[in-house]
């Protein structure tokens, strides 16, 4: 009997051209059908790049989740992989949800959330009749993954944890594997910390990070590394309302910067800051690139905000990958050198062109382009708003703009 790994595999396989293109993207990875959302499992590995997503192969819309599966030699051409994970068995029957990836002894280890309804009958995520565990799958190709025997390896969250127990990030560090995982108590959200010594066996070690109320009911995808001298821990808050200019989007994703002592589970930080105020930018994750720096991908879509490419049935791509240094005890973003082979000839050269007070005209050939603007402002006092906006010739078709801003020093 086909197993639904098997049938996710060949759903793709057999259905993968089944869509209007007009609204596919030219160097952003995407599932080739149906929907994707959180980047999952990134990692550089045995000389080629590996990036996961949550993927619901049969539907434009979310559903039961698998892990869809792509490589790539730079983190800017992505192949297409078969599917990695499929629901099904009794610790992830609900779904496959968000985790991450490490080498673990030459093998690939994914580590993820599995979703189980306590009633079998039941199919609907957001009601309270759920159960999530962290589980584990390994692969020795790279392509094909095995489910741990002995799942859940974390099979239940702290007595005083609400359900939400998701999204779980492995690293080794100090002779250890550690993993946060997000989490929720009283509707306030965090993140708990474990370590293992061998990715199946993990202990408890304690909340690492949380807040008073004010960051949101529940911390999803969260992320911790060192940078620059610092640690950093990256997280998607669920909830968080709008503190004036801050916090404008439906869902945010935001990074804590300060000091962590190991052996004490000690998190001295600083304030949440977002990573990016534009709209595309959620649930993301970090991995090292193969020279050691420290990369980061989101997802392009958010909840609850348009998805014109439904109409074609799909939906879902993952933003451009971006280096994160810290400065100032800030996380910042930059496009990856690597971007820069994408570039073919010079569009359009304006390096003397001024406005005073009025809006000025552009024009670009072609359906991409990579636009590096410097903007200086000459009077005093200095303009209060300032910006550009992409159109087509009849100013009425969707254009996607993907933009870092950098404040010269």
């Amino acid at each position: 009997m086909e197993t639904n790994l098997e049938k996710a595999r060949n759903y793709v396989k057999n259905h993968q051209k089944n869509f209007n293109p007009r609204f596919r993207l030219n160097y952003h990875l995407m599932a080739p059908l149906g929907w994707m959302n959180d980047p999952n499992g990134l990692i550089y590995f045995r000389g080629q790049y590996h990036a996961f997503y949550q993927f619901h192969p049969y539907s434009k819309d979310w559903g039961p989740m698998h892990w869809g599966h792509a490589t790539s030699p730079d983190m800017v051409h992505w192949q297409n992989q078969p599917v990695a994970l499929a629901p099904g068995e009794k610790f992830d029957q609900g779904g496959c949800y968000s985790g991450s990836a490490v080498d673990y002894h030459d093998q690939l280890a994914l580590i993820y959330t599995g979703h189980v309804f306590d009633d079998p009958q039941n199919n609907d995520p957001f009601s309270p009749d759920f159960r999530q565990m962290q589980n584990l799958a390994i692969s020795q190709d790279g392509i094909n993954f095995t489910k741990f025997a002995d799942n859940p390896i974390i099979p239940l969250p702290p007595q005083d944890n609400d359900r939400n127990f998701r999204d779980p990030k492995v690293w080794f560090q100090n002779g250890t594997w550690n993993l946060i995982v997000g989490s929720s108590a009283n509707n306030v959200g965090r993140t708990l910390i474990y370590r293992s010594p061998d990715l199946k066996h993990w202990k408890y070690f304690g909340v690492l990070a949380t807040s008073t109320g004010e960051l949101g009911s529940m911390w999803e995808c969260p992320d911790f590394f060192a940078l620059d001298g610092y640690a950093v821990q990256t997280f998607s808050p669920v909830g968080i309302k709008a503190q004036g200019d801050k916090y404008q989007n439906v869902f945010q994703t935001g990074a804590l910067v300060g000091k962590y002592d190991y052996q004490n589970n000690k998190f001295n930080h600083g304030t949440f800051n977002e990573l990016d105020n534009g709209h595309d930018f959620y649930a993301v994750q970090t991995f090292q690139a193969a020279d050691g720096r420290r990369i980061a991908i989101g997802w392009m879509n958010m909840w609850q905000t348009p998805m014109p490419e439904k109409l074609d049935n799909w939906a879902g791509a993952f933003t451009l990958p971006r280096e994160l240094r810290v400065a100032n005890g800030q996380v910042t973003m930059q496009p990856i050198k690597e971007l820069k082979g994408l570039r073919q000839a010079v569009l359009l050269n304006k390096d003397n062109f001024q406005l005073e007070n009025q809006q000025g005209l552009l024009t670009l050939a072609g359906n991409s382009a990579e636009i590096l603007l410097k903007i200086a402002l000459l009077q005093q006092p200095a303009a209060s708003k300032i910006g550009f906006k992409l159109t087509d010739q009849n100013k009425n078709r969707f254009c996607h703009l993907s933009m870092i801003a950098q404040k010269a020093s």
